[in-house]
């Protein structure tokens, strides 16, 4: 299969899970993340639940970041150029929807891509080697390549992985772990 037709697999694979499904897989997400070895680190960047594209519930994982007092970072999309610009996320941050239903930062204290040292990343699929399909606009691998060649970079996903290895461009940056709520896969 193809990016578009594994795009289009899990899109409708997702379609099918029931609010309950999201939840119990999402939970079960940020429960195996605490079996990794990064808790160490100071700044994490995480997404925000686009609802209606039925993603992993981050909330879970949000209060595992504040219960150990994280730096929590949040962005916001730029689709001119297909950017991002990151936030710490305070208790003063505003979140407010934009036109594509992305909960983002209305505005706060910007935040470096070289300063992050873990980044949890949305994917629709994955292969056996750290390939990862999004949605196909490159925001996330603009940002993952201005990161430090250090910065981990982890996938967060509800399905297990593809049996075969996708086809990469260039620009395609592979993720360090994929997380399931079944296992940690490591690349």
């Amino acid at each position: 299969m193809n990016k578009s037709e594994l795009r289009k697999k899990y899109k409708s694979l997702r379609k099918a899970l029931s609010e309950e499904q999201i939840e119990e897989y999402s939970l079960a997400i940020a429960n195996q993340l605490l079996k990794l070895d990064i808790w160490d680190k100071s700044f994490y960047h995480i997404f925000l639940t686009i609802e209606e594209q039925k993603e992993i519930n981050t909330d879970y994982i949000l209060n595992i970041l504040a219960g150990k007092d994280k730096n929590i970072i949040i962005s916001k999309s730029n689709f001119e150029d297909y950017s991002m610009s990151h936030y710490l996320l305070t208790d003063s941050t505003t979140i407010k929807k934009n036109n594509y239903n992305i909960p983002e930062p209305v505005d706060g204290i910007e935040i470096k891509s070289s300063q992050i040292n873990v980044v949890f990343v949305p994917l629709l699929a994955f292969d056996k080697i750290g390939n990862r399909i999004g949605y196909g606009k490159g925001f996330y691998d603009r940002f993952l390549a201005d990161c430090k060649p250090e910065s981990l970079k982890i996938g967060l996903s509800f399905f297990e992985v593809e049996a075969e290895t996708f086809e990469t461009s260039k620009d395609d940056v592979r993720i360090d772990y994929c997380v399931t709520p079944n296992r940690v896969c490591q690349f």
